[in-house]
């Protein structure tokens, strides 16, 4: 592989990702019913989670059936990236009709909903701005709806996109390639599900600083030379950042839930939606390596140092804005 034409490939995905400091993570939407009330009918407590952009909410509203009306005063909490609400609902005939979120179509958002019925059935699906509502009616656990959350959260997730890519530039051919893509795989499959399952957990806002750093961390050893600890042991360099990222992406199943009845199932299909995002964008990067490889195109210096110094400068503008939201 040319190194220079993967720096191009890099800095044609670079060019796209805008400056925010966070990824785009899925909103959560939880009703969980209560003991009824003396009155009658059902009582559910509500959980919504929306995301920050740029420090500010997603316009994004939970709309329930018409019969049912707020019964408590909503309570507020913000993280380091999401605004959480928490209120009682009350629905004298029972949840019947649909379950929406208005706003959803204007965003890239999607909102994983959680609903226990007063009945015990269950409803476990993901709302998407194509498909902004679901019928209480169809109970059952969307297990597979966790797959597309998986590569939604990879190809969002810009950090975890340029890390992967950032790699490419210490790769020159196939053997080495797939030896590191497989150790960052099993780095963060480890933690991922040692996080998911509960059995080792690190604070999240930490873990996403130091996550920018692993990017700056690369971009700095491949400006530095050749005889680096990452251009000597690439595949090293990957399990041990993987491990971190793992934590990253169990990050992402903490906002939005597993389902106990297939968790495991629900744990695989997360980390297969990553695996088959992360292998996509390996792929456009190499296909556009090789388009440019056979149009023999000769670049200047500084245009193939571009992309380091992009992806080095993203990282250092996360890195400082994630660290200001843990000490703000």
């Amino acid at each position: 592989m040319n190194r220079r034409l993967a720096l191009v490939a890099l800095l044609a995905v670079c060019s796209a990702v805008p400056a925010v400091a966070h990824e785009v993570r899925p909103a959560y939407l939880r009703l969980e019913a209560l003991p009824p009330p003396a009155s009658g009918g059902e009582l559910y407590d509500v959980l919504w989670k929306t995301p920050l952009m740029g420090g500010r909410r997603l316009p994004l509203v939970p709309v329930f059936p018409p019969t049912c009306t707020q019964a408590a005063s909503a309570v507020d909490a913000v993280t380091v990236d999401a605004l959480v609400q928490r209120w009682q609902l009350a629905c004298p005939g029972g949840l019947h009709g649909e379950v929406a979120v208005n706003g959803l179509a204007a965003t890239i958002t999607d909102v994983m909903l959680h609903v226990a019925l007063a009945d015990g059935g269950r409803i476990a699906t993901v709302l998407t701005p194509e498909r902004p509502s679901v019928p209480v009616a169809e109970s059952g656990a969307e297990t597979a709806s966790y797959l597309r959350l998986g590569i939604t959260h990879m190809l969002f997730g810009f950090d975890h996109v340029l890390f992967v890519l950032s790699l490419l530039f210490f790769l020159q051919r196939l053997g080495p390639l797939v030896k590191a893509v497989t150790a960052f795989t099993v780095a963060h499959s480890i933690t991922l599900g040692l996080s998911a399952l509960a059995l080792v957990n690190l604070p999240q806002a930490p873990v996403e600083a130091v996550i920018a750093l692993s990017i700056m961390f690369l971009a700095v050893e491949k400006l530095r030379g050749a005889a680096t600890i990452t251009a000597r042991h690439t595949w090293v360099v990957a399990f041990a950042f993987g491990l971190l990222h793992g934590f990253g992406f169990a990050g992402a199943l903490a906002d939005i839930g597993l389902p106990k009845e297939n968790l495991l199932l629900a744990l695989l299909l997360f980390n297969l939606g990553v695996e088959a995002a992360q292998l996509a964008v390996v792929g456009v990067a190499l296909g556009l390596t090789w388009a440019v490889t056979r149009r023999g195109v000769a670049l200047p210096r500084h245009l193939v140092l571009a992309p380091l110094w992009v992806s080095g400068g993203l990282a250092a503008y996360w890195f400082v804005d994630r660290t200001v939201a843990i000490v703000s």
